[in-house]
C-alpha cells in the first residue's frame, strides 16, 4: 500500500505542503555546510535564469577555465522560477518542510526530483556513503483553504520547537533552524521566498494582529494535529 500522501494529484495555481525525512530517520543535514548547500540549490532553481547574460559572458575569449565551466553549468541547470513559488520552508536535522505554490502541472514533481537527487549526490559524496538518503518519495498535501494555508506557515515555522517542550514561548527558539521565518518578520529579504503571498492577511501596524503574534500564539490543537506529521 502506498505511504500516506505519496499519491499526488497536482492542480495548477494551488499550494502544497511538501515534506520528507531521512531514511531510517537518519540525519540529512549534519552541519552548516549541508544546510547552506540545500539553500543554495533553492537559490539556483528559483531565481530567474539570465540566459542572455550567461551566453554573453561565455562569449568572452579570455575566460579562465573554472569560470567558463561554472557558466556552462548554470546555463544547463534546470530552472523553476516561472513554475514554482516557495512560500515557506524549514530545514530540520532529519527532515524538511516546504510550502510551495505550483504554477503549472507537473512542476513540483520535476522540481523535487531534481532538488532531492542533486542533494543526495552531494551528501553521499561528502559523507562517503551510497544509496538512498530519504525514507521514501517526498509527500505532498494539497492546501484546501485559506485557514489551512495560514496555519500551515505557522506549523512550518514552529517546527524547531517540540510540542513536548514546556519552556517559555521564545521567538529565538523558532529561529534556531534554517527557515523562512526571518523573511516573514522583516529580518531578511530573499528574492526566492514569497512571503508576500501570506503577509497581507496580517497587520503591519497592530502588534497583536501581526504575523509574529500569530506564530507565537497557541493555535487550536485539533486543527494543528491535522497538519502535524510524525517525523
Amino acid at each position: 500500500m502506498p505511504a500516506r500522501n505519496s499519491r499526488k494529484i497536482y492542480v495548477d495555481g494551488s499550494y502544497y505542503h511538501i515534506y520528507n525525512r531521512g531514511v531510517e530517520k537518519r540525519i540529512i543535514f549534519t552541519d552548516r555546510q549541508d544546510y547552506g548547500v540545500f539553500l543554495h540549490y533553492f537559490k539556483e532553481y528559483l531565481s530567474p535564469k539570465e540566459e542572455e547574460d550567461l551566453k554573453k559572458q561565455l562569449s568572452k575569449t579570455d575566460l579562465p577555465y573554472k569560470e567558463k565551466a561554472d557558466l556552462q553549468r548554470l546555463l544547463r541547470l534546470n530552472n523553476f522560477h516561472d513554475e514554482i513559488a516557495l512560500i515557506a520552508y524549514c530545514l530540520m536535522p532529519n527532515h524538511f518542510h516546504l510550502l510551495i505554490k505550483q504554477k503549472s502541472a507537473g512542476s513540483i514533481d520535476k522540481f523535487m526530483n531534481s532538488l532531492c537527487t542533486r542533494y543526495t549526490m552531494f551528501f553521499n559524496k561528502k559523507h562517503k556513503r551510497v544509496g538512498s538518503l530519504y525514507q521514501d518519495v517526498y509527500k505532498a498535501v494539497l492546501v484546501k483553504s485559506n485557514e489551512q494555508l495560514l496555519h500551515l506557515t505557522s506549523y512550518i515555522h514552529r517546527n524547531p520547537v517540540s510540542k513536548r517542550m514546556k519552556q517559555k514561548n521564545d521567538l529565538n527558539r523558532y529561529l534556531s533552524q534554517p527557515s523562512s521565518l526571518p523573511e516573514y518578520l522583516g529580518i531578511r529579504k530573499t528574492s526566492w521566498v514569497h512571503e508576500e503571498e501570506i503577509l497581507p492577511y496580517f497587520s503591519k501596524t497592530n502588534p497583536k494582529l501581526s504575523y509574529k503574534a500569530f506564530v507565537l500564539q497557541q493555535h487550536d490543537l485539533t486543527f494543528i494535529s491535522k497538519l502535524a506529521i510524525d517525523l
